[in-house]
């Protein structure tokens, strides 16, 4: 059987034919021993071979497109291709072990021997997303979740963007674009049948997140050019949910200015909380529709950084207003509850850059408290992988790496180097883990892994903030990392007591200038030109 409808198996002795969609495949055998096949209405081909046997027919054709057949051959090498949906020139190479290497190398990251399980695991989960894709469609999952969000699609797409993969991301923007609705409406999640209408208000500041990204990247003002009314009815729709609470009724509350509960928090499902995720995402997107209008040179610029600033300052306030009124020491995750949820507020640091707006003691005291329980034996999402680039960004660097260690542990099964969904203490635990490898999971850790090595923080960029000094000691290679200033390549040593940080020319020197970071003390040189030799003292 197949994960694609198959219409036709037919075999003349010498060899299998698979009619699937509209893919023609001939799998050659050598040296046949046994074949059967069966329409969906004779049954799987699975419990033909549960019962020890095999369907009598050498060929069938099912209108229903579920025909299923198995092959028993005798060989010491078979090599089977059968290729899903497409047989283009790109899925093709995707195929052989040459194209393999390609896609997985267009970065390289090179680690001293005892810390390539980070390297391997960025390679391997780079890998584990392109394979879960289904034609354009970004996917979390192929079991499980046949579904692309627009979430996990836009924080993922960040990951392939830096890793060398800016095609891969235009694809999905184009292909998820044609989903939005007339009045401006992102949908969460596109599946086979269509969009899903449920209300989960992150989606559409994600939509134009995405969108900006890929520029910042690519500087292709084509497609930027292509979705700017999209991006434009998505601003009008966010307007419009804002001012739903723009209502003297919510004077004096929390909700004033927010846009409306969702679900866009696996926790709130059984019922829709004012979350402030969902707001952060909605501030990241109009600060990304002002950056594409400006870049466009639109009008429409002036008025969409009125509502950006009006809405930055209802947020920054409904935090303060919720952190009184709950009697809490940390940044809440929604305005109703005022729980404590630091890996939601992770992204008022990564991709929101919104750290200002907070309260600065409640934002340290939110990652103190999380760090007090984050390396004790427990059950959790992986989504946690996401507070490490965290961590970094905020300086926390001896904090950052405990959580690596501890995440690595819980890679299951050894050496696959990737993550389930949720993951368990105890190993044999009989529960719900989701898809494994878990595609955004394993997006999320390689965003906070490429943090380690640079980030962009305003108009500059960050070098070397998460690098220890013992991967120093043992030798640091970065080559061709994207970032929105272009491809950055450096390396680390250590000789004697001198730590030398060695950047090549390739990325584009910005105007808040490159920022070195000193693994062994965490102070900082900034760089305006390049090739540039940074040299710190242990």
């Amino acid at each position: 059987g197949g994960v694609v409808p198959i219409r036709r198996i037919a075999y003349d002795g010498t060899r299998v034919t698979v009619d699937a969609d509209e893919t023609g495949t001939i799998v050659p055998v050598t040296r046949p021993h046994a074949f059967g096949a069966a329409t969906f209405d004779e049954g799987n081909i699975v419990d033909f071979l549960r019962n020890g046997a095999l369907p009598p027919s050498q060929q069938v054709t099912d209108d229903y497109a579920h025909a299923s057949a198995a092959l028993e051959f005798r060989a010491e090498v078979v090599d089977i291709t059968i290729p899903l949906r497409s047989t283009n020139d790109e899925r093709r190479t995707t195929n052989d072990a040459g194209g393999w290497s390609e896609k997985l190398n267009r970065v390289r990251i090179d680690l001293p021997l005892f810390a390539r399980d980070i390297s391997d695991s960025i390679r391997s989960n780079l890998a584990y997303i392109l394979i879960n894709r289904d034609g354009p469609s970004i996917q979390p999952g192929a079991r499980s979740y046949d579904r692309s969000w627009i979430r996990d699609g836009s924080l993922t797409a960040s990951a392939l963007l830096r890793l060398g993969h800016p095609e891969i991301v235009r694809d999905f923007i184009e292909w998820y674009a044609q989903y939005q609705y007339p009045n401006g409406y992102i949908p969460c999640c596109v599946g086979r049948p269509g969009s899903d209408p449920v209300p989960e208000h992150d989606s559409h500041g994600q939509f134009i997140y995405l969108v900006a990204e890929y520029y910042r990247h690519t500087h292709d003002r084509a497609l930027l050019e292509r979705m700017w009314p999209r991006v434009l009815r998505t601003v009008e729709f966010i307007d419009a949910l804002r001012h739903e609470r723009i209502a003297p009724k919510y004077e004096g509350t929390p909700f004033y200015g927010l846009v409306p509960e969702s679900i866009s928090h696996e926790g709130y499902s059984a019922k829709a909380m004012h979350s402030y995720w969902d707001d952060l995402f909605i501030l990241r997107g109009l600060k990304d529709a002002e950056l594409i209008a400006r870049a466009l040179g639109r009008s429409e610029a002036a008025r969409i950084a009125a509502i950006e600033e009006e809405f930055r300052q209802h947020l920054a306030a409904s935090i303060r207003v919720a952190i009184a009124h709950h009697r809490i020491d940390y940044i809440p995750g929604s305005a109703e509850l005022g729980d404590f949820d630091a890996t939601s507020t992770t992204v008022f640091v990564s991709p929101g850059q919104e750290t200002a707006m907070l309260p600065r003691d409640a934002l340290a005291r939110t990652f103190d408290r999380y760090m007090e329980t984050a390396l004790e034996p427990r059950d959790y999402t992986p989504y946690e992988w996401r507070s490490v680039g965290t961590l970094v960004r905020l300086g926390r660097k001896a904090d950052a790496h405990a959580l690596i260690e501890r995440f690595l542990r819980d890679q299951r099964p050894d050496g696959w180097n990737h993550w389930a969904e949720v993951v368990f203490k105890e190993l044999r635990h009989p529960g719900f883990i989701g898809d494994m490898p878990h595609g955004w999971v394993g997006s999320d850790f390689l965003r906070s892994m490429l943090d380690l090595f640079a980030y962009e923080e305003g108009d500059a960029l960050i070098v070397g903030a998460g690098i220890p000094m013992t991967w120093a000691q043992g030798g640091v290679r970065i080559e061709e990392l994207r970032t929105h200033f272009g491809p950055l390549s450096y390396s680390v040593a250590v000789e004697d007591d001198v730590v030398h940080v060695s950047l090549r020319r390739g990325v584009e020197v910005p105007r808040g200038g490159i920022v070195v970071v000193s693994p062994a003390d965490g102070s900082r040189t900034i760089v305006r030109e390049l090739p540039a030799e940074v040299r710190f003292r242990r």
